[in-house]
């Protein structure tokens, strides 16, 4: 039995729980098995994430203002990804379903905070394509790095103080209820329906989050490719129309990957009823999948970040030069050559493959 905090004041109770208990994968068979399963897809997604971070922090080609927004996407995915899969397995595979009440509200925040960047940032990507097709001979005067970088610092103020408030909206809900949680994590539609008193506020706060930070920007993006699709009409050369629909591929890919599952599990969700664990696992999956494959997209249908690792690959095969008596060499690269001098003193250069 979980513990309650109570206040009264007059004829009125306030209770606030101690603890919520997390109750999400009730009755599923095989369960470990779908846990395993998140923890594959947590060091895909660390390793994948990490890999796409750091080409673009090594590659030079690659320090443009919109590999700025791809670094952050990456950044967001895996720090999405490490507030919501170590939570779940700790609370599920350890049975530590029982979370403190203020350890629920911050695991509430990150969680959404970070999905909310996720969105905003294919929406920043999407202006990125928008202006370089409609724009291109005015790309490189409005994307710019200064731009993109003020871009990001608006979404997180916006994003970090929207979501305080969401969150601190919950403390003035009473639980004299229940304190069981149906779901995988702790989720601010689910828990606003626990409370005993008026969540008007945060049913309103709900709607608004569901409407700006997910319809809003998929509406956006969505007619920035209409925009898109416009002016690539008015090209007059097949080749270069299909050379500039290709540079959308990508992008195009990480919304439908984002997007498609949010929207079919609200349409199941208005229209049937359906099984709470159903329920769980679909939304769980839409928020980790999506982070697992943003990096190996960027990868595989980017041709700058392949060509990017190619020449980073190339740069790291280093030709190693034996001293004599097993001396260790130093190689320094000075411009088109390699160094190779043992500590002696030694120097000999050779040609960089």
């Amino acid at each position: 039995m979980t513990s309650m905090q109570s206040n009264s004041t007059g004829n009125v109770t306030f209770v606030r729980p101690a603890t919520f208990f997390i109750k999400g994968f009730s009755n599923v068979p095989h369960v470990k098995y779908y846990y395993m399963f998140l923890a594959l897809v947590y060091v895909v997604t660390v390793l994948g994430n990490s890999f796409i971070m750091c080409t673009i922090y090594l590659a030079r080609k690659l320090h443009t203002a919109k590999y700025i927004a791809v670094f952050h996407l990456a950044l967001s995915d895996l720090c999405g990804s490490s507030a919501l899969i170590p939570k779940v397995m700790d609370t599920f595979l350890f049975e530590h379903q029982d979370v403190s009440y203020e350890g629920c509200l911050a695991n509430m925040f990150f969680v959404y905070h970070f999905m909310n960047l996720q969105s905003l940032t294919l929406l920043v990507l999407a202006y990125d394509r928008l202006v370089a097709i409609c724009f291109p001979l005015r790309y490189h005067a409005i994307v710019t790095k200064p731009a993109i970088f003020l871009i990001i610092g608006v979404i997180w103020i916006f994003s970090v103080t929207y979501f305080s408030v969401l969150v601190s909206l919950v403390n003035r809900l009473s639980f004299c209820r229940s304190n069981v949680i149906d779901s995988h994590f702790c989720d601010q539609g689910l828990i606003y329906k626990l409370a005993c008193n008026d969540n008007s506020i945060n049913i309103m706060m709900g709607k608004i989050s569901f409407g700006l930070l997910m319809c809003t920007p998929l509406i956006l993006i969505i007619i920035s490719y209409f925009c898109i699709a416009l002016a690539l009409l008015k090209i007059a050369h097949g080749g270069d129309r299909i050379k500039a629909m290709k540079t959308c591929t990508s992008h195009l890919m990480l919304v439908a990957i984002g997007y498609l599952p949010l929207i079919s599990n609200n349409i199941v969700a208005l229209t049937t009823s359906i099984d709470p664990n159903t329920r769980i696992i679909n939304n769980s999956l839409r928020q980790v999948i999506p982070s697992m494959l943003n990096p190996i997209i960027y990868t595989l249908k980017t041709e700058e970040v392949m060509q990017s690792i190619k020449e980073l690959y190339r740069h790291s095969k280093q030709i190693i030069v034996c001293a004599p008596h097993g001396q260790v060499l130093n190689l320094l690269p000075v411009g088109s050559l390699i160094v190779v001098a043992p500590y002696t003193g030694l120097q000999s250069w050779v040609k960089r493959k």
